[in-house]
């Protein structure tokens, strides 16, 4: 039933062939000119992926009184290289912020007045841009706010810096650093398909339609954000390893397998009319797997994850439907050409290659190749061991930009407690005013208990020290002098309340002291009968983040297994083949992140694993390692009919060992390029850390696991791989044929050879 289903779309493929290329062409054109992009709709705001009940969200809730939160908000800072700002330079300030008030789309510069150590200026930018901006109308005005400053030649320096300024600096180095990955991959996987196929045009008709899906999901998924699928920035990187990776993996499963029944002496249309019809199912079972799992991600409560797997799924989907179309389509039309000047000819007697001499190998020590093979794989898996995962607060404005030469001199002049604050937000019932004595109760809670340096608030900033009585007679009175305090640490209708922890060395706290400073902020207010308390910040979202993405681990873990399972079950008709398979994936994703751990923290001294390496790992793992398993076994099952279980192996492995292998390294080894071009973006270290730890998981699975330790496995188990099927009850073969190379096929009866 299956097997017509997938000859019927060979066949349809290959009569339509032209009509099939042309309308790829066309659709993918129209939509990429006519729809917006994935840049145009990613969202990075750090609490627009946690949900509403998240502690932080709550925290930032109440801190809304001190943030605008209707106006993109940037901050201009300038300093003189050294020394103290001149006259001169304070007139300088003063007509560039004067400027800058005149542009279209500023609202208002409040200048914030010098430094203390008075080499610095700083001033705040209010615009008419919603915050966290990050469109052409940003990247307009951000343009134009620049070029009113002074040329480095005046010895002042003047820098943008911000909410809206860093999204916008990060957009441009991310825009930068997608097109190195695109451009490095496509060149990656070229060279490797020349040599595999050791053929000028096979590389290209692999990839074509690869490239064309990229280009095509875009604009897509784009367009499917108006009926809720989200989609971070993130997303665009793992969108191309994904696409050209997966996408180049069903091309060679039907390229190799048009080669092999051309070898055959079929001619180019049957062969692939024959090779969709025998591969087709591996293809769109192995995409199936892929989609199941990341569409199990909207089971996540971390938006980042939902944001991932609906996303990504989109584009699989159309590489699937590119896979059984475009490329069967465009093999028709090239034929023999494709694969010039290797030879794809009939070819007697082929001799075994190295796959099928290590399949040998296998098949007659199985027991110690699937032991030596778990024990490795252990070994190298415990390398997690002493590790701890990295948090979420690496929210650094990318190097190199004007926004991170502006977060150097606020550290440098202001302390970087202005760029790591965390603030402490309480809520009243009733106006502050009445009660002020709640100020210092609060203010001395922190102080004595926080072990800060410093805590900022209503009685005690820039050095001024107030009582509470001072402060209400300064507000009855409607004085001035103290207005910071009252913009700052009060909100307008007295009701909330803000303080500011600063640590020694004025870094932010570490994310492990979230639930302390949380236990001593609900210890405050209680005492002040405050409405609500929470603390608000960079850690806070951080710990926030880590928790939340742990928990959904440990949730999606067994509904993904569970899915790739019931796949497997379905394509091999096999409820045993499923069990060791996707154990095996998953010893697979355990000494990938082992290796991970070895590489980037106990040898590269980074602080841990960053704590969505482990999700994104299994996700990918068990997603794209079950597409070789798929390949694989498949393969087996389809030898097993005519040849005993060890004799299958070895020729499903001869078979099937280059395809795998070089699926394997172009994989991998995207995934290792998105790593190299993608390192040097806004969060480089997530994106290394994702980009060579799926390399390491899919390499190991390519050249150890399906190719030695899943077909040891298979041979242990014989017939039993396949119960309760009619290929386990029928057993071995009594009389199995003497030859394992591969025979002539007849040529496939079909209606036109058009």
């Amino acid at each position: 039933m299956t097997g017509r289903v997938f000859a019927s779309i060979g066949n349809f493929s290959v009569r339509f062939r032209w009509l099939i290329v042309i309308g790829w062409l066309l659709i993918t054109i129209v939509s990429v000119k006519a729809f917006p992009g994935l840049s145009d709709v990613a969202k990075d705001s750090q609490s627009s992926f946690l949900p509403a009940s998240s502690p932080s969200v709550q925290a930032e809730d109440l801190a809304q009184p001190f943030q605008d939160s209707q106006h993109g908000i940037a901050t201009l800072v300038a300093a003189r290289q050294s020394g103290v700002l001149t006259t001169a330079d304070l007139q300088e300030i003063t007509t560039i912020e004067t400027r800058i008030k005149g542009l279209s789309g500023v609202i208002r510069v409040q200048d914030f007045g010098l430094s203390p150590d008075k080499h610095a200026e700083q001033a705040q930018v209010v615009t008419t841009l919603p915050p966290f901006s990050a469109g052409s109308d940003a990247i307009a005005l951000v343009a134009k706010i620049r070029a009113t400053f002074p040329s480095d030649a005046s010895g002042l320096q003047v820098h943008l810096t911000g909410d809206i300024p860093g999204f916008v600096d990060q957009q441009s180095q991310s825009k930068s650093s997608q097109g190195d990955v695109q451009e490095f991959s496509l060149l990656f996987i070229i060279v490797l398909l020349l040599i595999a196929f050791r053929a000028l045009l096979a590389p290209l008709i692999t990839l074509l339609p690869a490239a064309l899906v990229l280009a095509l999901a875009s604009p897509v998924i784009a367009g499917a954000t108006h009926l809720g699928v989200q989609v971070s920035a993130i997303t665009q990187f793992i969108l191309i390893v994904l696409v050209l990776g997966a996408g180049t993996d069903y091309g060679l499963f039907l390229v190799f397998r048009t080669r092999e029944e051309l070898r055959r002496g079929l001619e180019p249309k049957d062969a692939v009319r024959r090779a969709v019809a025998t591969v087709g199912e591996s293809i769109t079972f192995s995409a199936l797997i892929v989609m199941a799992a990341l569409m199990s991600l909207i089971i996540a409560q971390f938006d980042f994850y939902q944001s991932l797997g609906p996303a990504l799924a989109i584009g699989i989907a159309l590489m699937l439907l590119a896979g059984l179309t475009l490329l069967p389509a465009l093999l028709a039309i090239f034929g023999r050409a494709v694969f010039w000047p290797s030879r794809a000819r009939l070819v007697e007697n082929p001799r075994p290659n190295i796959y099928g001499r290590i399949a040998a190998v296998v098949v007659r020590r199985p027991m110690p190749v699937a032991i030596v093979g778990a024990i490795i794989f252990g070994a190298i898996a415990l390398g997690q061991l002493g590790t701890t995962t990295a948090g979420f607060a690496d929210q650094s404005t990318p190097s190199g930009t004007d926004s991170a030469a502006g977060d150097t001199l606020i550290s440098q002049h202001y302390g970087s407690a202005n760029l790591n604050a965390t603030e402490f937000l309480f809520k009243f019932a009733t106006p502050i005013w009445s009660h002020a004595d709640d100020l210092q109760t609060i203010q001395t809670t922190l102080q004595s208990r926080g072990g800060f340096a410093t805590v900022e608030g209503p009685l005690a900033f820039s050095g001024q020290a107030l009582t509470p009585a001072q402060l209400v007679a300064i507000h009855a009175q409607g004085n001035t002098l103290s207005a910071e305090a009252l913009a700052r640490f009060v909100s307008a209708d007295g009701r909330t309340v803000q303080y500011i922890g600063v640590e020694k060395g004025g870094a932010a706290p570490p994310i492990k002291e979230v639930p302390t400073l949380r236990t001593l902020v609900d210890s405050a207010g209680g005492a002040v009968h405050a409405q609500a308390q929470g603390v608000f910040g960079i850690q806070p979202f951080a710990y926030d983040v880590d928790q939340l993405s742990s928990s959904d681990l440990w949730h999606i873990i067994p509904v993904v297994a569970l899915l790739i399972a019931i796949l497997l079950a379905i394509v091999l008709r096999s409820l045993v083949a499923p069990l060791y398979l996707v154990t095996s994936v998953l010893l697979s994703y355990l000494a990938a992140l082992g290796l991970t751990a070895l590489v980037f923290v106990h040898f590269g001294g980074q602080s841990g694993i960053n704590f969505v390496l482990p999700f994104l790992m299994f996700v990918f793992l068990m997603a794209l390692g079950s597409d070789y398993n798929v390949l694989v076994m498949t393969r087996i099952r389809e030898e097993s009919h005519d040849l005993s279980t060890r004799k299958a192996v070895r020729k499903a492995i001869g078979a099937t060992g280059t395809t795998v292998t070089t699926a394997g390294l172009i994989l991998g080894g995207t995934f290792a390029v998105l790593a190299f071009a993608g390192g040097g973006a806004s969060g480089g270290s997530q994106i290394q850390q994702i980009g060579y730890g799926v390399a390491f998981g899919v390499v190991m699975d390519t050249f150890v696991v399906r190719t030695i330790l899943v077909p040891a496995i298979v041979v242990l188990l014989g017939r039993w791989n396949w119960w309760p099927s009619k290929l386990w009850s029928q057993g071995e073969p009594t009389a199995a044929p003497v030859a394992v190379a591969p025979e002539p096929a007849p040529p496939l009866q079909t209606t036109s050879t058009r």
